[in-house]
């Protein structure tokens, strides 16, 4: 909630209760670019989720949240660039809206290039 609160403002913020409805989610909503989750979650983590989030939008800007260390996962995960990064808790909530605003500021300039071709 307080995540939600603090960019609301800025940005269309849709949450899901599970993992499940957040595949969901992405699966019907073609305007999603941004995906910030926590990594520990009921049912599945967010390294499982981002997995499978991928399979349906590989286009996708994914984060990830976590109260722990780097774990070899999540290292992996970004040295594959499954994830874009990851943000420790307490999160700093200016420097993942800063993130956000570089991501979106990339995809943007994709589309012009596109565009000028």
């Amino acid at each position: 909630m307080l995540f939600q609160a603090n960019l609301e403002k800025k940005y269309h913020v849709l949450t899901a209760e599970n993992a499940f409805t957040g595949l969901q989610y992405i699966a019907e909503d073609k305007y999603i670019k941004i995906v910030v989750t926590d990594m520990k979650m009921p049912v599945m983590n967010g390294m499982e989720f981002i997995r499978k989030a991928r399979l349906i939008a590989p286009e996708i800007a994914y984060f990830i949240l976590t109260g722990f260390e780097i774990c070899d996962e999540i290292q992996e995960a970004l040295s594959q660039g499954i994830i874009r990064r990851y943000f420790r808790k307490p999160f700093n909530i200016q420097e993942i809206s800063r993130e956000i605003e570089d991501t979106i500021a990339e995809f943007s300039d994709g589309c012009d290039e596109k565009n000028a071709n």
